[in-house]
């Protein structure tokens, strides 16, 4: 991996702005941005619609997207679905049907805990150190008999991976569906649905190098024809009538309206550059990175999760004792350009069960170097040696 060649693909590093949340929103690299610029500039029309040839070019680019990303994820095309990100994702399967109990982590986003709190919602706790418990899960599904198992497969609060394999495996052998949130999964490892076998995966195309209002679901095919829509409208019916319509097949009956059909293009160029950096590659990196801020800054401040930083995959939460962690971020920015993020960070059922407000949160990608890991770690020493 030619890093300093890469980091001449994103624009805004140009800057010296030196960007640690990643967790939120990656940068987007320059071929990105000139394939969502081509449909404007050479193609901008009404796809999956008209029959003139500029229709006929924004179709066949849609069809070849949803190619792309089905190779991504090791998927078929008819099972990708077009989102405007994790969020929706996750909303189409809750509203998809009466899911009655449903067990998630008690790290999940919000996005994957309010849906489920309709149903009867049942939490797994993470052990002592924020890592997954799978016994207590097997004897909580074993006992509870859940209908669906819906998991952050990489946590944005920590970092921490739950064994997706072992818990699909429990999961199916006692009757349950598992939907996966791959929002800090898929952009930072090797993703393949049809090896780990869950039956939906939902992930954010602007966490992995694409464009904002950009996501995907996964479905298996023969459970995606049990969902009902959450939204109707044009795009999703064959036929209609005063009184009844007819629902298109799938995907279609889920992607109600006109797409954005840019971002779309850009989030299907996102997946080709991971993939030609190769996913391995990222994830090794990231961890890396994650080592040499560990090192430097665990006796210094209070972290969130696992000691062992190549448990946390790229993320490095925590807090300075004493000090405000807004304050903390206002001054990694002022004084040396560092982005980091301070919040709860979408988490706050985590925070509030442990008494906490949130964390400061430094996340790294591939285009972060050692020499900025090492200067946020020198930094954040400045705050804690002058404000702790």
């Amino acid at each position: 991996m030619n890093l300093e060649k890469l980091r001449k693909d994103f624009p805004v590093l140009e800057k010296g702005i030196i960007y640690f949340d990643n967790a939120c929103m990656t940068l987007k690299p320059k071929q990105v941005i000139e394939a969502m610029n081509s449909y404007y500039y050479n193609f901008p029309a009404c796809g999956e619609r008209s029959e003139h040839r500029l229709g006929k070019i924004v179709t066949g680019e849609v069809e070849k997207a949803r190619r792309v990303m089905a190779k991504f994820i090791g998927a078929k095309e008819k099972e990708i679905i077009f989102t405007k990100n994790t969020t929706e994702g996750i909303n189409l399967v809750a509203h998809g049907q009466d899911w009655g109990k449903v067990i998630t982590t008690d790290k999940e986003h919000n996005s994957n805990l309010l849906p489920w709190q309709r149903f009867n919602h049942l939490i797994v706790k993470s052990k002592e150190d924020n890592s997954f418990d799978l016994e207590l899960f097997e004897k909580m599904v074993k006992e509870k008999k859940p209908k669906l198992v819906s998991m952050v497969w990489t946590s944005n609060l920590d970092g921490v991976s739950i064994p997706v394999k072992e818990i699909v495996k429990i999961a199916h052998e006692n009757g349950a569906l598992v939907l996966l949130d791959g929002a800090q999964a898929v952009p930072h490892k090797e993703v393949d649905v049809g090896k780990v076998d869950c039956d939906f995966l939902a992930f954010s195309g602007h966490k992995m190098c694409g464009p904002t209002g950009t996501g995907v679901l996964f479905g298996k095919a023969d459970l995606l024809k049990d969902l009902k829509p959450m939204i109707l409208g044009g795009g999703t019916v064959k036929e209609s009538w005063y009184d009844k319509y007819e629902l298109e097949e799938v995907p279609e009956r889920f992607e109600a309206g006109l797409q954005d059909y840019a971002g779309v293009i850009g989030l299907a160029e996102a997946a080709r550059y991971l993939e030609r950096i190769g996913l391995d590659n990222i994830e090794k990196h990231e961890i890396e990175l994650n080592k040499r801020i560990t090192s430097g800054l665990a006796e210094d401040v209070e972290l969130i999760g696992p000691r062992d930083a190549s448990l946390r995959g790229g993320i490095f939460s925590f807090n300075v004792p004493g000090v405000d962690m807004h304050e903390v971020a206002g001054i990694l920015d002022g004084s040396a350009k560092i982005a980091v993020r301070a919040g709860a960070h979408c988490v706050h059922s985590w925070f509030n069960a442990h008494q906490m407000k949130g964390s400061v949160r430094a996340s790294t990608y591939f285009y972060n170097t050692m020499e900025e890991a090492e200067k946020l770690v020198e930094e954040v020493k400045k705050i804690v040696k002058f404000l702790k």
